[in-house]
């Protein structure tokens, strides 16, 4: 008996099935070129820059564009001037200097401290938002292009990032003081149990992601421009998008100068109190006599001395060394203090005060100026100070994260950054703060429940009566704390090496930052330029030291908060502008035309031919409903400018984006191009992936996703379902 599918009908009907599917392959191919001929007529009729449609750009790099830099001697000589001025200002009357800043800290934190809060709290909400979008799934580089740096190195590199002079200076200072004098109208009383874990909790929102935040929206925004849409790394890049203007307008010079003065002043404070603090530890180990702000300053000039002459000499390989080692140092640091301190405590008190942490957030986030003077000193000396702090410090650490996260995906870095490095601060403010805590309890009465009473033994605490007025001054906390720990003597001088390293990397790189966001974005700036902004920040942080005395914290304070504020609003700048740019991403314009295609393409396919039926790409009038890039104009100035190539006075210049090479009037590859074809073209251009070919085939105005009706139980031609989209 013959087999059912052996039968003479059965063979006429595979022959027939297999002449229909020749047949439909060979008008397919034919179709196929014939498409590919009406797409290039119709890039070359739109006149597209460098005839590719905007949705098949592949992304810019800055390092391709022809660049000319230099110094900008406008914002050198303007903000140079204007620091010089307030050096000499402060150094012949520090007394008048502190008097003016601290009327301006007070005015503006009545006013508008809520600026800073409100930055605090959006650019979470922001950056989460963008991470967990469609946005997220952009690259911070070329299409196909693949991260600089590994995983685990580029951890490690945000790791470092969050280690600095603040950790050793505020680690155990801040967390000891929450836990002797609590926020205003915190759900806890001074010295209780449930002071220790608001106080970690506390720390945690001052240093950790609202903080990271304010870094990562600059870094993100630098990283964008400058890898995926081709412009310089400066502030000013990313903003003047609003406007439609250029690095070199007046509006832009002036947004690079507040970046620089921020980073100035910001750095500057940071490199007064480790200098303080350096010579606090000096002191105490060597034995010798308080000196008052001397030493600090002579520290100072030493260590601005070595930052000069890293600068000028070009070690940079030497400072990543120190940095390197600085971060091992920092490591082994928290270890020893862990292991030799109260581990087990440390253990309990860490879950605890995460969960404090977010069970209170929404209360930390929400204290404000308008609930009393004791609230109103709380956030000055504190919280919107330390906001404040980080609109200044992002410049610097914001550059520095987009150097780092090149062919990351926003997402990636977004998690990364905002995570990585809070974390990492977080649980060094446990240890040191926890242990400064556990200290104080360990020299208190307590009663039955845990609470602080009394003092048993003032030689021990580190707060003799049990209140804020009897701690040390802030750059002794540290060695006090570490005094009663084995070793204390060993651990106080790698402290003091470990600080004076932090001193000059934190110097040198936001030297170089300042650097190049004088000269134009020059990725090697003029080294005399950086020695020039490292005495600049020197002078500031001695003016600190002069008008502040001993309690250079409130010198620091009133400088910091008036200095950042201009550039707060910079960063809300920013931020608008990063939105504005994303929607025009090429990997947004073709998502776009996807979803339209087959949303298209399902609704008509199921209103013509039912259940069976299949996608192709095929021409429609521009004016048709089915017309996937209908309402899109693919030829505004938004979408195609950015990437229009230009000689080094802005001149048009051809290029082409498949080899990846410039091209002189004949088509020609210029000279030293040949080379630049071969590294990187096949990933920096996709025209057959399969979220653009639609675009790639007829342009947006002649593109859909056209029907086919499927035939049914398997004649004809094999055809993709419904719902997939089908290649020309």
């Amino acid at each position: 008996m013959t087999p059912p599918d052996q039968t003479p009908r059965a063979s006429q009907r595979a022959s027939q099935t297999a002449k229909a599917a020749d047949e439909y392959a060979a008008e397919r191919r034919v179709r196929h070129f014939t498409r590919r001929d009406q797409a290039k007529r119709f890039l070359d009729e739109v006149n597209y820059p460098h005839s590719i449609h905007p949705a098949l750009v592949p992304g810019v790099s800055v390092e391709d564009q022809k660049v000319r830099y230099g110094v900008d001697r406008v914002i050198v000589g303007v903000v140079g001037a204007a620091i010089i001025g307030f050096v000499a200002w402060g150094v012949l009357a520090p007394q008048q200097v502190f008097d003016i800043s601290g009327a301006a800290l007070t005015w503006v934190m009545h006013n508008l401290g809520w600026v800073f809060n409100i930055l605090a709290i959006g650019m979470v909400i922001l950056l989460l938002v963008i991470a967990l979008s469609r946005y997220g799934r952009i690259p911070l580089g070329l299409d196909g292009e693949k991260p600089e740096y590994g995983t685990a190195s580029w951890a490690a590199m945000l790791f470092g990032a969050g280690i600095g002079i603040g950790i050793i200076f505020f680690g155990p200072f801040e967390p000891l003081t929450y836990y002797l004098s609590p926020r205003p109208g915190a759900p806890y009383d001074a010295g209780s149990i449930a002071a220790m874990k608001g106080a970690i909790a506390q720390s945690a929102l001052h240093w950790g992601i609202n903080a990271w935040a304010i870094y990562a929206i600059v870094g993100l925004a630098v990283a964008y421009i400058s890898f995926r849409r081709g412009r310089v790394p400066l502030m000013s890049a990313i903003v003047a998008g609003l406007w439609g203007g250029d690095s070199s307008s007046p509006a832009s010079r002036v947004i690079d100068a507040l970046a620089i003065i921020a980073t100035l002043f910001g750095t500057a404070a940071s490199l007064g109190i480790g200098a303080l603090q350096i010579a606090r530890g000096v002191e105490i180990v060597g034995g010798l006599p308080p000196t008052g702000t001397a030493l600090a300053m002579v520290i100072i000039g030493v260590l601005t001395l070595g930052t000069i002459a890293s600068a000028v000499s070009g070690v940079a390989r030497g400072i990543r060394w120190l940095s390197n080692i600085n971060m091992a140092l920092a490591l082994v640091l928290a270890v020893f203090i862990f292991a030799v301190g109260p581990a087990v405590f440390l253990m309990n008190i860490i879950p605890g005060a995460i969960t404090e942490y977010f069970g209170t957030l929404p209360d930390m986030l929400g204290a404000n100026m308008s609930e009393g003077e004791d609230m109103q000193t709380f956030l000055s000396s504190w919280t919107t100070f330390y906001w404040a702090w980080w609109v200044s410090w992002a410049p610097f650490v914001g550059v520095f994260t987009a150097k780092i996260s090149r062919g990351r995906t926003i997402r990636q870095f977004v998690l990364g950054v905002l995570l990585i490095p809070s974390s990492i601060i977080v649980l060094a403010f446990a240890v040191l703060g926890g242990t400064a805590i556990w200290l104080q309890r360990r020299a208190s009465e307590l009663d039955a429940a845990g609470n602080t009473v009394g003092i048993a033994d003032p030689d021990l605490a580190i707060a003799p009566d049990g209140t804020i007025e009897s701690l040390p001054a802030p750059q002794e906390i540290f060695f006090a704390v570490v005094d009663q720990l084995p070793g204390a003597g060993i651990i106080s001088a790698v402290v003091i090496v470990m600080l004076a390293i932090f001193f000059i990397t934190s110097a040198d790189s936001a030297s170089l930052v300042n650097s190049q966001l004088s000269q134009k974005g020059n990725p090697a700036p003029n080294r005399l330029i950086t020695a020039f902004w490292a005495l600049c920040m020197a002078g500031i942080a001695m003016v600190i030291l002069l008008f502040g005395g001993q309690n250079a914290l409130q010198g620091l304070q009133n400088l910091i908060v008036v200095s950042a504020l201009p550039f707060a609003v910079v960063l809300v700048l920013m931020a608008v502008a990063l939105v504005k740019e994303l929607r025009n991403d090429p990997m947004t314009i073709r998502e776009h035309y996807q979803e339209a295609a087959v949303e298209n393409a399902v609704r008509a396919g199921v209103a013509e031919y039912g259940d069976h039926f299949a996608l192709a790409i095929e021409p429609t009038a521009p004016d048709s409903e089915y017309a996937t890039g209908g309402e899109f104009d693919s030829t505004a100035p938004e979408v195609t400018e950015w990437y229009a190539r230009t000689d080094e006075d802005g001149n048009p210049i051809d290029y082409d984006y498949e080899r990846g090479v410039y091209l002189d009037a004949d088509g020609n590859p210029l000279p030293d191009e040949d080379e630049g074809a071969d590294t990187g073209a096949d990933d920096a251009v996709d025209p057959g992936a399969d979220d653009a070919e639609g675009v790639d085939a007829e342009g947006d105005d002649s593109a859909e996703s056209s029907l086919e009706e499927a035939p049914e139980d398997g004649d004809g031609p094999a055809r993709r379902p419904g719902g997939g989209a089908g290649r020309s």
